[in-house]
Order: structure tokens, then C-alpha cells, then sequence
């Protein structure tokens, strides 16, 4: 431990975990890690169909992989230590390791937010603009696309390792978490957090604010789009295909913004726990269930490696 510049900075935090489930903790493990695992099995099959299958190499698949990236990098950044509090109270964090943790989380979530406005926008162009589809998202705009949604979440992320390193913090030194959420750590400061109120403000409107704004916008101009089609399975068919992109939209935005309202419950630590492995989770299931390009190419890979089990056992009978 070490003061420099009048502020304190504990050399580790100590992560409590759920607090007053403690003796649970192995129990609720078990889902935890169970979704995890789908989480990084799923979203990882689902970036190795799209980048295999050239039929899949598609703004729309593109921007699908870069979520499913996006869910892969959040998750991860969290699960492994959250387990090892769970499963050998291993609690014990560097302040370092938590102010990148805390980082990554952010950045993660800018980028990941950035990436549904930009399905937010090809569906709008596929079914507004659908002759001209190919024009307007040529591989130079999804390139800029990308940089873009990079940029912005590293822009958007970097002042807040400057402000965090120059609070004052208590000596009290536990986080009652199972990772360095921002909130939760800005309770342990014991100076002023004016600063760190303001960039949060800042923060969530220039990312998620501005978001679900143009979002809403998008999804505006689709809903007239799709009611000026003269016929109803047209407009079912239209429809459709926003179906996956609305119900990810809503796993992500909807449970964000309850976290906040609730932060002053109990229940929201677990919430909070939740939120960063279920859309992480339920997300390439949602695309694999209900678009009928990726359900296909699943179907067949697994066809492929059933008849070829299947010969390999007769060879060996």
C-alpha cells in the first residue's frame, strides 16, 4: 500500500462475492459455469461458421460475429475469476488487475452496444434501401464500421483510468462483488466522486444513450417500411428477419438499465452477475435458432460429422 499525491491506493481489493449467499456459492456455481461454457462454446462455433461458409460472408453475419466476439471478450473478462471465488474463495484482486478488469468491462460494453447499432442500421438498409444494399455497405464501410466501434469504446473508456487513479480510496478494501464493477468500487472512495458521477453520465449517453436513440430511430423507419409492403407475408417475412436482432437489443439494453435502477438492492449484485453471462449465453442461440442460413449450416456440419463417426465405426467393425 502506498500514497502518492495524497490519494491511497490499496495494493489489493478483496472480492466478497455474493454477499449473505456465501454458503451458496458452489450451488450457484453450477449454472454459472454451465452458461459459460454455452457461452463460449456457442459464440465460438457461431464466428467459425461465418468466417468457413462464404455464403455467410454477409455484412449482416459480419456484424454477428463481431457480437459474438464482443460476448465472448465480456464474459471472459469476468467468469474465470468469478469461479475461482466460488470454487476456492479465491478472492483476491491487485488494485492494477481490477482498474483493467473495471476497463475492459467498459470498453467491452461500448463496442458491444456499437456493434447492435450497426445491425440496427443494416437492417434498416436491407429492408428501406434493398436494391441498393450492396452499395452502401461495401467492405470500406464495414471496415469503418469496425475502427469505429473500436475507436469509440477505447475513446469513451480511457478517461476513466485517469480519474480512478486519482481518488483517495478507504481502507476498507472489499468489493461486495464478484468482479470490479464501477459502482461498487466507487463506494470505497473517500473523497469526492463529482468526477466519476459526471463521466458515468457522460459515458452512458454518448454510448448507450445515443444508441437506443438511433436504434429507435432505425426500427422507426423499418416498422413504415414493412406496413407500406402490400402484402401481409411480406411484411411477416420483413419482419422476421429483425425478429433475432430486436430480441438480442432487448437482453442487452433492458437488464442494463434495471441494474441501474435496482443498484440499491440487494438482489442487484446477483443481477449484475447475471447480466454478464445469460445475453453472452443466449445470444448465438437466439441467431442459430432463428435464422434459417445459420440453423441450415448447423444442421449439415453436424450431419457431415455424424456420417462421418458413423464410418469411422463401421471401418473399425
Amino acid at each position: 500500500m502506498a500514497a502518492t499525491n495524497h490519494t491511497f491506493h490499496p495494493a489489493v481489493f478483496l472480492l466478497w462475492g455474493i454477499s449473505g449467499l456465501e454458503e451458496l456459492h458452489i450451488w450457484i456455481s453450477i449454472p454459472f459455469c454451465t452458461m459459460y461454457v454455452v457461452a463460449l462454446g456457442g459464440n465460438s462455433l457461431l464466428i467459425i461458421f461465418i468466417c468457413m461458409e462464404h455464403s455467410l460472408h454477409e455484412p449482416m453475419y459480419f456484424f454477428l460475429a463481431m457480437l459474438s466476439l464482443s460476448d465472448l471478450l465480456l464474459s471472459t473478462a469476468i467468469m474465470p475469476k468469478m469461479l475461482a471465488i466460488f470454487w476456492f474463495e479465491d478472492r483476491v484482486i491487485s488494485f492494477q488487475a481490477c482498474i483493467t478488469q473495471m476497463f475492459s468491462v467498459i470498453d467491452i460494453f461500448v463496442m458491444e452496444s456499437t456493434v447492435l447499432l450497426a445491425m440496427a442500421f443494416d437492417r434498416y438498409v436491407a429492408i428501406c434501401y434493398p436494391l441498393r444494399y450492396t452499395m452502401i455497405l461495401t467492405p470500406s464501410v464495414i471496415k469503418k464500421i469496425v475502427g469505429f466501434s473500436l475507436a469509440r469504446g477505447m475513446i469513451l473508456s480511457f478517461p476513466f483510468v485517469f480519474l480512478v487513479e486519482q481518488l483517495p480510496f478507504c481502507v476498507n478494501n472489499i468489493i461486495t462483488n464478484t468482479y470490479c464493477e464501477l459502482p461498487t468500487v466507487a463506494r470505497l472512495v473517500c473523497g469526492d466522486i463529482t468526477a466519476i458521477n459526471i463521466y458515468t453520465l457522460v459515458l452512458c449517453f454518448l454510448s448507450t444513450g445515443l444508441d437506443v436513440i438511433f436504434i429507435s430511430i432505425s426500427y422507426t423507419f423499418i416498422l413504415r417500411a414493412v406496413f407500406r409492403l402490400p402484402s401481409h407475408d411480406a411484411q411477416l417475412k420483413a419482419l422476421g428477419t429483425c425478429s433475432s436482432h430486436v430480441c438480442v437489443i432487448l437482453m442487452f439494453y433492458l437488464p442494463a438499465y434495471l441494474t441501474v435502477l435496482i443498484s440499491h438492492l440487494h438482489c442487484a449484485v446477483l443481477l449484475t452477475n447475471l447480466y454478464v453471462v445469460v445475453p453472452p449465453a443466449l445470444n448465438p442461440i437466439i441467431y442459430g435458432v432463428r435464422t434459417k442460413q445459420i440453423r441450415d449450416h448447423i444442421i449439415r456440419w453436424f450431419s457431415h460429422l455424424g456420417r462421418a463417426c458413423l464410418a469411422g465405426d463401421v471401418m473399425d467393425n
